[in-house]
């Protein structure tokens, strides 16, 4: 019941009732990525516009940072295969895909930062100096 309260009245916890409804009728399930995010396409209504409509179902959180780099391609029509029909494979140099922690407690906090946490030591020296006129 608490799954249904939270598709009727939330966009973004994963699926709402619309999308469920829509996947159902005219989704075609491409593949699922290592964060158990949902690939769909369809058909185009407009064939001559994009030859197909392409989206994810997102493994709780709707965030979009949390698609990685293979399946980013796929679904802005950058490459016609996605991942999983294709031997994907990422470059040496990259590394492992990570969503963007930016408003979590795994933000970047740098030293001094007031969020950081950690208190200053007694008797060591401002940071900055304030401006006097």
């Amino acid at each position: 019941m608490l799954d249904f309260l939270k598709e009727f009245f939330t966009w973004w916890n994963g699926r709402t009732l619309g999308l469920r409804w829509y996947t159902a009728r005219k989704g075609e399930f491409v593949g699922e990525d290592e964060f158990g995010n949902k690939y769909y396409r369809a058909p185009s209504a407009v064939p001559e516009s994009i030859a197909e409509r392409r989206w994810v179902v997102y493994n709780g959180y709707a965030e979009a940072s949390s698609i990685p780099p293979g399946w980013h391609g796929w679904m802005h029509h950058t490459v016609d295969t996605p991942p999983g029909e294709t031997d994907y494979t990422a470059r040496e140099w990259h590394k492992p895909h990570q969503a963007n922690p930016t408003g979590s407690a795994l933000a970047y906090r740098p030293p001094g930062s007031i969020v950081a946490g950690a208190p200053k030591a007694a008797g060591t020296e401002p940071d900055y100096e304030a401006w006097q006129p």
